[in-house]
């Protein structure tokens, strides 16, 4: 990497000093023709013609020029000369203060201020910043464009020794500071929380836009082999290389400080971790936020989160519930220890950089988290917690208990798979209509007064395009299709109550067929979407 030589200029530069100022710079780049030229043009007042030729005879023998902080008024000299393009020209940036100000929310990588009622700015805690702010505003732009409701910096700004960008966040609130003083509200910020996560992770990313966060976490997984038995270590990064690629996104730092509620709008911040991959990996951040860093001392959480330790484990665990759509204790921990197994793996490889073992908290804190993750591994083979849908090609498969409560990841399954292929909106709500009607006959009646599970398959034949949907129950013997349809055409007061669920999935659907097999009921539903 060739050297970088840092010149000041000052004052101004015009045909009366400008022979002088051009001695006196190629006077500091003497014997350094390879280097690397950055001219720091602050203090720049005025530059002229002169002053121009100076700079090009600079960057004829030092092609890497680059001249930072320039005042809009040389800025528009240079710009009107075209010396824009033949020169790496950056502006000044205002400067500001976040002295007193009111901290909103933190990150892994800066802090966000409230300037005013309308205003924000997010810090950064590195002083050369300025491409991971440029990273940052493309992939959030990148976000807002495909759905993801998010707020775009309009503004860079220089905030002490390092830079800033600013958003227009009117009356912004993190539902970390929701959670802390508003504790009525906690039911809504879980429900808002996890629709938000759950529409991130459906939205589809062109190939290249984003990384890949799988690649990372094989990168961590290595780095912490040294800590693990050989046989911990290599299934470790069997189970990450073997977990299913995605192109949806991940957010890679999703927690209540980076969740706001502007006005009436809730919002996704602190954008520069924005990737594609599973959810696992997700949610092995998100475990950490909520409990992992706080596992050997729980003032760690409250601390960061502004709320307790205990009203934290409540948040994550509620939050999981309502992203998988059960409180199904067996699915919901199964689910957990594959997170688990990933958080930890990032735990450790943060201990390389920020513990020190030979402190008794720091190494107590170490030993814990390689425990839990060596425990793990010798019980979870698979990190996948949406295997069953890659059952085979062209067919997605679910298994769940069969109560009212897990309609909502009925349902989230069966949109998952709609979402990848051409499905028109009527169809799809058509469909989503006759998959409740029919699971939720099996949850009330199937196994009453016991419980049992339901199976549902997805296909999704291509000739002609359709979509077809089996459900699989080993409740009472029972065939929806034989019971007579209501008479439609009788008041309120003469109908009779039900009927009206299989009616409309007859009506709606192309194909409804029933019938009951080695102890199982089995319903299956067709609908063309071509």
């Amino acid at each position: 990497m060739a050297d970088v030589v840092k010149i000041t200029l000052s004052g101004r530069v015009d045909s009366g000093n400008a022979p002088q100022t051009e001695a006196e710079l190629f006077a500091q780049l003497e014997g350094k023709a390879s280097a690397a030229v950055v001219i720091d043009a602050e203090k720049l007042e005025y530059i002229s013609s002169a002053g121009l030729r100076v700079l090009l005879r600079i960057k004829k023998k030092h092609p890497q020029l680059t001249v930072t902080n320039v005042n809009p008024e040389v800025y528009d000299v240079l710009e009107m000369t075209g010396f824009t393009e033949i020169l790496t020209v950056e502006k000044a940036y205002r400067v500001i203060s976040v002295d007193g100000c009111e901290v909103i929310g933190e990150g892994a990588n800066g802090k966000v201020y409230r300037l005013n009622q309308d205003i924000v700015v997010k810090t950064y805690k590195h002083a050369d910043a300025l491409p991971e702010i440029q990273h940052e505003r493309e992939v959030a732009r990148l976000a807002l464009i495909s759905g993801i409701p998010t707020a775009i910096s309009y503004d860079v700004v220089k905030v002490g020794d390092s830079y800033g960008t600013v958003f227009e966040l009117l009356n912004a609130t993190s539902f970390a500071g929701i959670i802390a003083n508003s504790p009525e509200r906690f039911d809504w910020c879980v429900k808002e929380y996890a629709d938000l996560l759950k529409k991130l992770h459906a939205t589809v990313v062109p190939e290249g836009k984003l990384p890949h966060i799988k690649e990372d976490y094989q990168q961590r997984a290595r780095r912490i082999l040294p800590l693990l038995p050989d046989s911990s270590g290599k299934k470790l990064l069997d189970l990450i290389d073997t977990t299913p690629e995605r192109n949806t996104m991940v957010h890679g730092d999703f927690h209540t400080q980076n969740i706001v509620l502007a006005g009436d709008e809730v919002l996704l911040i602190d954008m520069d971790t924005l990737s594609v991959g599973h959810p696992v990996f997700e949610f092995s951040q998100m475990y950490n936020s909520y409990i992992g860093f706080g596992e050997h001392d729980p003032a760690v959480i409250e601390k960061y989160q502004g709320f307790s330790a205990d009203t934290a484990r409540e948040f994550w665990y509620r939050t999981l519930c309502a992203y998988l759509g059960t409180t199904d204790k067996a699915v919901v921990t199964s689910v957990e220890d594959k997170v688990r197994c990933v958080a930890y793996t990032r735990l450790l490889d943060w201990s390389t950089r920020h513990l020190h073992p030979d402190d008794p908290d720091d190494k107590a804190t170490l030993d814990l988290w390689k425990s839990e993750l060596i425990e793990l591994l010798d019980r979870v083979d698979s990190l996948d917690f949406e295997a069953a849908y890659d059952a085979a090609p062209g067919c997605h498969e679910i298994e769940v208990e069969a109560t009212v409560e897990n309609l909502e990841r009925v349902i989230a399954f069966v949109e998952e798979i709609l979402s990848g292929v051409s499905c028109p909106i009527k169809a799809k709500m058509q469909i989503d209509v006759a998959v409740e009607e029919i699971y939720i006959n099996i949850a009330s009646y199937a196994y009453a007064p016991g419980t049992g599970t339901a199976k549902i398959s997805v296909e999704l034949p291509e000739d002609p395009a359709s979509v077809e949907i089996t459900f699989d129950d080993s409740g009472v013997p029972y065939n929806p299709l034989t019971k007579p349809d209501p008479d439609i055409t009788l008041s309120a007061e003469e109908r009779e109550i039900g009927g009206l669920g299989i009616f409309m999935t007859k009506k709606t659907m192309d194909d409804v067929t029933y019938e009951y097999r080695e102890g199982h009921n089995i319903l299956t539903i067709k609908k063309y979407i071509i």
